[in-house]
């Protein structure tokens, strides 16, 4: 009976011991117990929420897996569109022939009206430029009395032919020629309406856009009737 009661108390010793132990184990800061069951009363300090610094997931756009998705407003620059090779210069974009750019000089021409007078002359016109340009249209003719400018007579104008743009190259050759009321006779000659010759030291021809030249004959002397005269379009082609 003595060692009943000895095993007795040694047992309730031995329960006492291990009670306690887990209460201890139980009241440690930072155990799993008191993590998910311990709520403190009054609002204490509760369990931080994962940190704002971490850094987001990236989202997956619809329609794409993984890495292989695009995402979107994809900054990545296009490629450029191709850029047409260089090609000569239509003629509706040349440029109109400036007044600096043309070397122009006239003559007699060779089919011409019967009479004693000019009758005909050729205005022949060079691109001294370095580039392309263009001429169109019909002549103004003025008679420069005295030779001087300031005293031009300008002439009645019946234009004949078609017009069309003639591009020059450089160095390229552009006409028009001026055909005249003829002067009759001999002498001082006359005309056929009635009216008096008239005799120019040099005309002032323009063309439209390209201003004008002041030009005398390079083999003899313009002598006209009725200041009258009979104009063709720029050409291509050298006019006889």
């Amino acid at each position: 009976m003595h060692f009943g009661s000895r095993f007795r108390g040694a047992a309730l010793a031995m329960a006492t011991m291990s009670a306690a132990t887990l209460l201890m184990t139980a009241c440690q800061p930072g155990s799993d117990a008191a993590d998910s069951t311990a709520t403190p009363v009054g609002g204490g300090a509760t369990k931080p929420a994962a940190s704002s610094s971490a850094s987001p997931k990236p989202t997956t756009p619809s329609g794409g897996t993984g890495a292989s998705a695009k995402p979107a407003g994809d900054s990545t620059p296009k490629a450029p569109a191709s850029t047409p090779a260089a090609t000569a210069t239509p003629a509706a974009t040349t440029k109109t022939c400036a007044a600096e750019s043309l070397k122009a000089f006239m003559y007699q021409a060779a089919v011409r009206p019967p009479g004693t007078g000019t009758g005909a002359a050729i205005v022949e016109f060079t691109n001294m430029s370095g580039a392309s340009c263009a001429l169109q249209g019909y002549p103004t003719v003025a008679g420069a009395a005295n030779g001087s400018p300031e005293k031009n007579r300008p002439l009645t104008v019946t234009r004949t032919g078609p017009s069309s743009k003639v591009v020059l190259a450089p160095a390229a050759k552009a006409w028009v020629k001026l055909t005249f009321v003829q002067v009759q006779g001999e002498a001082d000659g006359y005309c056929v309406s009635g009216s008096d010759p008239v005799s120019y030291p040099t005309l002032v021809v323009g063309l439209p856009g390209s201003g004008a030249n002041q030009l005398a004959l390079e083999d003899g002397v313009l002598a006209e009737c009725d200041n009258k005269v009979t104009v063709t379009a720029v050409t291509a082609t050298k006019p006889s």
